[in-house]
C-alpha cells in the first residue's frame, strides 16, 4: 500500500508466466490500465505446463527498485513425476544489485536525461551480509546428508550475478520453467530476469558455509553473502570466499552447456511450440539491434533506432476496441535495423508495436551493438535460444544452431558486441511485451510490444476481456465490442 500511495498507480507482472490466451492481465502498461491508489485488483491466470521457478514485480513507476518483488513457484501435480527425488526443502534466493537512493530519486534522474550510476551493493533475500560477523543469523539451514533445492533468481536492475556456495557443487535441474540435463556447476552466472534451480547436497563437514552473489562483467566488484548452516554443526564459515569466474567466455560456455531434458515428463511446454522446433520452417526473421543515443539532448535507448514511449491508453485495449490509430501505428520499425543504426543522430519515439501473424514460426535475432551485456525477456511465451555468438548475425550462422535440445525458456542474455538467436511459434494470441531486463534501458525506451491477433476472434484462441478489467484513456466511455464467440 505504501508503494501505491507513493507512486499513485501500480501494475504487477509475473515474469515467465505465459498468461495463455490472457494478455489482458499481463500486468504491463501496454495491456492494462494501472491500479489506482486505495483500490485493489485480483489477477486470475492459468499456469498449465509451466512447472518451475518465476518471480513477480511491479512494472510501473520504477517500483521494482524499491524491492517490490518476490518468488513464484509452480509445482508439478502429484501424478506428473519430475526427474529428481523430492528435496528435503525448497529455498528461494532473490539476488540482485540495489541503490541506496529511493525509486523516486532514481526515476527522476532518468527523467532528467542522466544514466544511473553504479549500484551501491548487491542483496541476497534483502540482506548484504558481512563476512566474519559471528552474530549473523543463517539464511538457510540444511541437515547433514540431505539434498535441498535452491531457486535462484536475478531480480536486480543493472548487473549479471554469479552465485556460488562455499565448498558445495550445484546440480542444475531447471531453468525458467524447463527441466535440464543435470550437469554439476561450481557457480552459476544468472543474468537479469533469469531463474535457475539447483540441487545442493549437505555432504561437507557440518558447520557454516557462505552463499556468495557478486556482480559480473563490471570494473567494480559488489557482492552479498549469506550464511548456510548445517543443523547441529559446529564451526564458523571460512572467510576465504570462492571467487567468481573471470571474463564472459566462461559464461558463454555455461550457456552452451545447458541442455533440455528430453526424457522428463515435465516441465514441458504445450505442443503448440512443438518439441521438434528444429524441423519447422522459419516463416519470418526479425533482427533487433540495440543502441544508445539521445532525444532532445536526453539519454534514450532504442531498438532498430526507435525508442518506445507508452501510449496513454493500453495498446491491447486500443486494439480490442478497434481504434489503434488514435494512439499508435503498427510496424514503426522494420524486420532489419537501419544500415546506419550505430550512427543515428536522433531516435524516433512513440509506441513500438510489431504486427505478427498468428501461429507463424519465427526467428528473432538480438544484436547487441554495445559494450555492456544485455538481457531480453518476452512475455507470453517460452522460446528456444538456439545460439549466442560474437559479431553480427548472418543467415550462414544458422549452421551453428542447436536444433535439438535448446532449453525452452523466457529470458536470454546477449553478450557485448554479440548476437543471440531464438525461435518460437506465435501461438499465444494477445499483446506481448518484449523488453530489456535492465530497468534503466527499458524505462528509457528499449522495449516494444508484439501484437498476435487471431483472425477468428474465438474463445479457442483468446479469452474475453475480463469483467473486472479497468478501463482508461480513450476507450473508457466507449461501448464494449461484442465478446468473442466459441
Amino acid at each position: 500500500m505504501t508503494l501505491m500511495q507513493d507512486m499513485s498507480v501500480l501494475l504487477n507482472c509475473r515474469s515467465g508466466i505465459q498468461q495463455r490466451k490472457n494478455s489482458w492481465q499481463d500486468g504491463t502498461l501496454g495491456t492494462m490500465c494501472p491500479i489506482q491508489p486505495g483500490t485493489n485488483y485480483t489477477y486470475r491466470f492459468q499456469v498449465k505446463d509451466q512447472i518451475g521457478s518465476y518471480f513477480y514485480f511491479p512494472t510501473t513507476g520504477f517500483m521494482r527498485a524499491a524491492g517490490g518483488f518476490g518468488g513464484l513457484r509452480v509445482n508439478s501435480r502429484l501424478l506428473i513425476p519430475v526427474p529428481f527425488a523430492d528435496p528435503e526443502d525448497d529455498y528461494t534466493v532473490m539476488v540482485g544489485d540495489w541503490y541506496k537512493d529511493s525509486h523516486t530519486v532514481l526515476r527522476k534522474r532518468l527523467d532528467n536525461g542522466k544514466s544511473l550510476a553504479r549500484p551501491d551493493g548487491v542483496l541476497m533475500n534483502g540482506k548484504q551480509g558481512k563476512v566474519g560477523d559471528p552474530k549473523e543469523e543463517p539464511l538457510f539451514t540444511m541437515k547433514p546428508g540431505k539434498t535441498y533445492r535452491y531457486r535462484i533468481c536475478n531480480v536486480g536492475m543493472k548487473n549479471s550475478i554469479n552465485f556460488r556456495i562455499q565448498g558445495h557443487k550445484m546440480k542444475l535441474v531447471e531453468v525458467e520453467g524447463s527441466h535440464t540435463v543435470q550437469n554439476m556447476y561450481d557457480s552459476l552466472d544468472i543474468h537479469l530476469g533469469q531463474c535457475y534451480s539447483a540441487l545442493v547436497t549437505a555432504d561437507q563437514t557440518p558447520k557454516d558455509y557462505y552463499l556468495v552473489a557478486s556482480t559480473r562483467f563490471t570494473k567494480y566488484h559488489l557482492q552479498a553473502t549469506g550464511i548456510l548452516r548445517y543443523e547441529g554443526g559446529k564451526g564458523a564459515a571460512s572467510t576465504v570466499l570462492p571467487e567468481a569466474p573471470v571474463g564472459w567466455a566462461w559464461s558463454l560456455n555455461q550457456f552452451r552447456s545447458l541442455r533440455w531434458n528430453l526424457t522428463a515428463s515435465a516441465a514441458r511446454p504445450n505442443p503448440q511450440g512443438s518439441y521438434h522446433y528444429g524441423q519447422i520452417n522459419i516463416t519470418r526473421t526479425i533482427k533487433l539491434a540495440t543502441t544508445t543515443g539521445t532525444v532532445d539532448g536526453k539519454l534514450r535507448y532504442a531498438i532498430n533506432g526507435h525508442s518506445h514511449i507508452d501510449s496513454k491508453t493500453p495498446l491491447k485495449l486500443l486494439e480490442y476496441y478497434q481504434v489503434p490509430d488514435k494512439e499508435f501505428k503498427y510496424d514503426v520499425i522494420n524486420d532489419n535495423p537501419p544500415s546506419n543504426v550505430d550512427s543515428l543522430d536522433k531516435f524516433t519515439t512513440g509506441p513500438n508495436v510489431l504486427n505478427a501473424t498468428f501461429r507463424n514460426f519465427v526467428e528473432i535475432i538480438f544484436e547487441n551493438h554495445e559494450k555492456s551485456i544485455q538481457s531480453f525477456h518476452l512475455d507470453g511465451y517460452s522460446f528456444f535460444p538456439v545460439a549466442i555468438e560474437v559479431g553480427e548475425w548472418t543467415p550462414e550462422k544458422r549452421k551453428n544452431y542447436n536444433l535439438l535440445d535448446a532449453v525452452s525458456r523466457y529470458t536470454i542474455q546477449v553478450y557485448p558486441k554479440s548476437w543471440a538467436a531464438i525461435m518460437l511459434t506465435f501461438d499465444n494470441a494477445g499483446m506481448w511485451h518484449l523488453r530489456n531486463e535492465a530497468l534503466e534501458r527499458a524505462y528509457l525506451g528499449q522495449q516494444m510490444y508484439v501484437s498476435v491477433l487471431s483472425p477468428e476472434r474465438s474463445l479457442r484462441d483468446e479469452y474475453n476481456l475480463p469483467d473486472n478489467s479497468l478501463l482508461c484513456g480513450v476507450v473508457k466511455d466507449m461501448p464494449k465490442p461484442p465478446p468473442y464467440s466459441i
